[in-house]
C-alpha cells in the first residue's frame, strides 16, 4: 500500500469531514493536499491545482507566504499564548483592534476577537440581547436575516444562515430568527422589474416584516454586502441604503457580515463603503490572516460599545469570552497579513485584476448553458441554466454545476459549486495571466459537460 492509500483510508475511517457526504465519503475517499505555493496547490500524487477559491474564500496572500510564517515564528518564542480575561491582554491584540478600527475611517469604535466567523456572528447575537436588555428593552430580541444568506454553523449563526440543509435535523433556526427574500434580482425579480424596483419591493417587505412582528420585538438585520455561500449575490446598486433606512427608522441594529468580502476581496478594503452601509457591528475573519491562523473579529460603533461598556460596570462584568480571544500568534499573523496587502497593494490589485476577471467571466455570457455571471472585484460565480430564455434551472438542482466543478477539478482547477453557480473566488495576488488560465480552464470544463449533455 502506498503512503497516498494508506493516508487515504486513515482518512476515511477516523475523520469526519464538514459539509460532505459521509456516507459517499467512505467510497469516494478523499483528495490529500500536501503543500501550496501562490495561487496553486498540489496534491499527494503531486498533481498542481489553480485554487480557484482561495481555500475557503480566504488565503488572500496565496499559499507558503514566508512573511506570515515568520510572524509566527517571531511570536511563539515571544508569547505563544496569552488571554484577554480581566484586565489582561498582549501585544499583537492591542495593535491590531487599534488597526482595525482604523481601517474603518473611525466608523467603528472597539474590537473583540474571536476563532472563527461563526463565533463571531455568535457573539453579535449575544451582544445584541445584551445591549438591548441594557436598555430595558427587553422584548427587542428578534434578528433578521435572509433567505440564502450564510453566517456561520453555530447554533446562533446557523440560525441566521439562510440555507435549509443548515436547519434540517438540527432542530434550528431559533425561535427569535426570522428570513427575508434574498435580492438576487435575476431570479426573484418580478416580470419587467427594474433592479430599483425589486429593491424598494425588498425594503417594503422587511418594512412590512418589522411592523407585523412589532418593532419593539425586533433588534437587528444581518447580511453580507454581497453573499457568498448563497451563490455571490450581488444585490442592486440601491438595495443596501433602502433597507439600511428601514432599521434606522424603526431603531434596528445593523450587522455588515464581512467574513468573505473584508480586506480587499471586492477591491475596497471593506464592501460595506461602496455599498453604502453604516453598521453597528461588523463580522470580519478569513482574509483578516489569510486563513493561516484561525481568528475573527467583531467590531463594535460607540453606540453599541458605550452602553456595553456602562452594562457591564452595572453587573460587574461582561461575562463572554473565548480561550484564545486575541490569541497572540494569531494576531501577530493577521497584523503582517494586513501590512503585506498593503505594501503590495492588493485592494488595487483585486480591483484592477478583478476587473479583468469579471470581463472575461462576461465573455462567457453568450455560452448556451450560461443564464448570469455576476461578481465584483476578485469574487463571482457563473449561473448555469436548463433555458435561457425562462432562466430555468436544472433538475435535480445542482446536478449539472457539480459536473463542471468535478470537470474543472480533473483540469486543475479547483471552484465551488453552489447549486448550478459555480463559484469563482481566487488569491488577491492573482495576475492577469493567471485570470487568463483560470478562465480557459473554467471555459474548457463547461464546454466539456455541454458536449456531455
Amino acid at each position: 500500500m502506498t503512503t497516498q492509500d494508506a493516508l487515504a483510508r486513515s482518512d476515511i475511517n477516523f475523520q469526519l469531514h464538514s459539509y460532505t457526504n459521509a456516507e459517499q465519503h467512505r467510497v469516494q475517499g478523499p483528495c490529500i493536499m500536501e503543500r501550496g505555493e501562490g495561487i496553486y496547490v498540489f496534491d499527494t500524487s503531486g498533481k498542481r491545482y489553480i485554487e480557484g477559491m482561495s481555500g475557503l474564500w480566504s488565503v488572500a496572500l496565496g499559499f507558503s507566504e514566508p512573511r506570515l510564517a515568520e510572524a509566527a515564528r517571531r511570536q511563539m518564542e515571544c508569547l505563544p499564548f496569552y488571554h484577554t480575561f480581566s484586565h489582561k491582554t498582549n501585544v499583537p491584540s492591542i495593535r491590531l483592534a487599534e488597526k482595525l478600527i482604523g481601517l474603518t475611517e473611525g466608523r467603528m469604535a472597539q474590537a473583540f476577537f474571536t476563532n472563527s466567523g461563526s463565533e463571531a456572528n455568535d457573539t453579535i447575537v449575544k451582544m445584541v440581547w445584551y445591549y438591548n436588555n441594557a436598555l430595558g428593552r427587553t422584548k427587542k430580541k428578534k434578528i433578521i436575516a435572509r433567505h440564502s444568506g450564510y453566517h456561520g454553523v453555530t447554533v446562533a449563526a446557523a440560525s441566521l444562515t439562510g440555507l435549509p440543509y443548515l436547519h434540517k435535523d438540527f432542530d434550528l433556526p431559533l425561535p427569535q430568527i426570522r428570513h427575508v427574500r434574498c435580492p438576487h434580482w435575476y431570479h426573484q425579480a418580478q416580470p419587467g422589474e427594474s433592479q430599483s424596483a425589486f429593491a424598494d419591493r425588498l425594503a417594503a417587505e422587511l418594512e412590512a416584516m418589522i411592523v407585523d412582528e412589532g418593532p419593539e420585538t425586533v433588534a437587528a438585520f444581518i447580511g453580507e454586502p454581497i453573499m457568498g455561500a448563497g451563490g455571490v449575490i450581488v444585490p442592486p446598486e440601491t438595495y443596501w441604503p433602502k433597507m439600511q433606512a428601514v432599521c434606522r427608522k424603526y431603531d434596528v441594529l445593523v450587522i455588515a457580515d464581512e467574513v468573505i468580502t473584508g480586506f480587499g476581496r471586492t477591491g475596497h478594503m471593506f464592501a460595506s463603503k461602496p455599498f453604502g452601509i453604516e453598521p453597528d457591528f461588523m463580522t470580519l475573519s478569513k482574509q483578516i490572516t489569510s486563513s493561516y491562523q484561525p481568528l475573527a473579529a467583531v467590531l463594535i460603533n460607540e453606540r453599541v460599545a458605550s452602553v456595553i461598556a456602562h452594562h457591564s460596570g452595572e453587573l460587574g462584568t461582561f461575562g463572554h469570552g473565548y480561550t484564545a480571544s486575541g490569541h497572540p500568534v494569531a494576531t501577530a499573523v493577521a497584523l503582517e497579513n494586513i501590512a503585506i496587502i498593503e505594501e503590495r497593494k492588493l485592494v488595487d490589485n483585486a480591483a484592477r485584476v478583478g476587473a479583468i476577471l469579471q470581463s472575461k467571466l462576461r465573455a462567457l455570457a453568450d455560452h448556451p448553458l450560461v443564464g448570469e455571471v455576476r461578481g465584483m472585484g476578485l469574487i463571482a460565480a457563473v449561473e448555469l441554466v436548463s433555458n435561457k430564455d425562462t432562466r430555468a434551472s436544472f433538475e435535480p438542482a445542482g446536478s449539472v454545476g457539480a459536473k463542471v466543478v468535478k470537470q474543472a477539478q480533473d483540469n486543475g482547477l479547483i471552484l465551488r459549486g453552489i447549486k448550478d453557480s459555480v463559484a469563482i473566488c481566487p488569491p488577491l495576488i492573482i495576475s492577469e495571466a493567471q485570470v487568463d488560465d483560470l478562465v480557459g480552464c473554467l471555459k474548457q470544463s463547461i464546454d466539456a459537460v455541454a458536449r456531455a449533455l
